[in-house]
């Protein structure tokens, strides 16, 4: 029975990692949520601790802060007015509706109605748009590299089951 819930637990990593760059799926979610099915099915003896499942939780709250604040900080960073990144948080918002291709492209049509609406011109409205892509994609990156650190916690802190 153990190796079933050790298949279960790779399993749920699996799906995770891709959610990492899938944003519809919650990735660290996942991989927070099969530490800690993993725990409860094979009790503290041959599973990971509740201080590593506590730093799991911080590392997954972390990575949905991150996913939020990446658009709006990228748009910054490309000289965004409070315009432009209000924008790009509304546009992610409303791209959440759309799936994928809304969670890539309302980001950066937020943000460059939120440039239009502040009076700039469209070159300069653009690159605010084009700061909040590079921002989610940074942020996307920085999500799969947490993630493998979360699983390479599990696969340290937990006793082999062979």
């Amino acid at each position: 029975m153990e190796l079933f819930w050790w298949l279960i637990t790779l399993v749920l990593f699996a799906v995770g990692l891709i959610g990492t760059v899938l944003p519809v799926i919650p990735g660290t979610t996942i991989i927070l949520a099969a530490a800690i099915i993993h725990r409860m099915m094979l009790g503290a003896e041959k599973s990971i601790g509740w201080r590593s499942i506590a730093i799991l939780l911080l590392l997954t709250l972390a990575t949905h802060v991150l996913d939020f604040l990446s658009g709006y900080f990228g748009a910054k960073y490309f000289g965004a007015t409070k315009w432009g990144m209000f924008g790009a948080v509304i546009g992610a918002l409303v791209g959440i509706v759309f799936g994928i291709i809304g969670l890539f492209i309302g980001p950066v049509i937020g943000a460059i109605a939120g440039e239009f609406i502040a009076g700039k011109r469209f070159i300069d409205a653009g690159r605010a748009g084009w700061g909040s892509l590079l921002g989610n994609l940074g942020g996307m990156i920085g999500k799969l590299v947490i993630a493998l650190v979360m699983i390479t916690i599990f696969l340290m802190t937990v006793p082999s089951p062979f």
